[in-house]
């Protein structure tokens, strides 16, 4: 797992022109402020939030009711309130509906090099949308071996030893009409308790790399439709090479091989595929993300199939 950092350079860069940002202070040092992932799990502050000098945020807003506040303060106590924000050593103070920033306060942020900004925007929309863009680029990641895929509407991650046909089979799934997110080194970000977005790093975006062929640009082999830039993973499917032929178990026979594989904090349903001579991948895999599809809507034949092999058993008896 990668630790996801952001300096506030590159966080008004990223929103400048959706905030209407304006540099007030601090632009010389705004390199060296860095917000790290880690900060997030061990501070009790919010990434981005009011005026606090108790449990500073990360990102300072001073709204119109934060400035009248340090306007009422006497001079001594205003002194000492603002030295002591800036020595908590914000990422930026962003000062709303492009209010005039008060003179000592853009002193304090140039002789500590603090990001001092200005923006149009009121509070709330400031607030709301800088806790999305710090959550999002902050939010645990994690790189997976393996080709992810939208198969019917579905993210699909396809895993399994080296050479065990990964890409052949992505390429296959392409011809039938699915979408490829990445191929080898799919990225994975947790955005919220129980949702994995997958992207493509920028290195390989639309490239899938075969055995003899080499490099395959897929969206100028087949279309912008035949690729997709991001999919919530939903699913896994591992293709396995079994050594020696294996007896399966009987229930196992009814409900496949499914399990489930811990990504970040969450379990990913899986459903292990053997890889033997004369199977149909493409097919089998779309067979099983149907079944996944199926079982999420509460459906599930296996089961199926035994309340009525047990309600034929009863009648027998009877």
């Amino acid at each position: 797992m990668t630790t996801a950092r952001i300096t506030a350079e590159e966080l008004f860069t990223s929103q400048q022109e959706r905030l209407s940002l304006r540099w007030l202070a601090g632009q010389n040092s705004s390199q060296q402020r860095v917000l790290e992932a880690v900060e997030t799990v061990a501070r009790r502050p919010s990434l981005a939030g009011y005026l606090n000098t108790i449990y500073p945020n990360r990102v300072q807003i001073l709204g119109t009711e934060e400035l009248e506040w340090l306007d009422g303060l006497d001079a001594r106590l205003r002194w000492e309130i603002i030295h002591k924000i800036m020595d908590y050593r914000p990422l930026a103070l962003v000062i709303t509906k492009n209010q005039a920033c008060p003179e000592d306060l853009r002193i304090a942020a140039e002789e500590t090099d603090t990001p001092l900004w200005l923006s149009p925007k009121r509070g709330h929309e400031l607030l709301n949308h800088l806790l999305y863009v710090l959550a999002r680029t902050l939010a645990p990641r994690v790189t997976l071996h393996g080709v992810f895929m939208e198969i019917y509407s579905i993210g699909v991650l396809i895993t399994g030893e080296s050479g065990s046909g990964k890409s052949e089979l992505a390429l296959e799934l392409v011809t039938r009409g699915h979408r490829l997110v990445a191929d080898d080194a799919p990225e994975f970000t947790q955005i919220a308790p129980d949702v994995l977005d997958g992207t493509c790093p920028e290195l390989l975006q639309d490239m899938l790399e075969l055995r003899g062929l080499g490099v395959l640009n897929i969206r100028q082999m087949f279309g912008d439709t035949a690729v997709k830039r991001n999919k919530y993973l939903r699913m896994i499917v591992h293709l396995s090479k079994p050594s020696t032929p294996q007896e399966s178990s009987g229930m196992e026979r009814l409900t496949g091989d499914l399990g489930s594989r811990r990504v970040l904090d969450l379990d990913v349903p899986t459903i292990t595929i053997p890889v033997m001579a004369g199977r149909n991948l493409a097919v089998l895999t779309e067979a099983a993300t149907r079944m996944h599809i199926l079982r999420s809507k509460g459906i599930d034949p296996a089961a199926a199939f035994m309340a009525r092999h047990s309600h034929f058993l009863e009648r027998a008896a009877s």
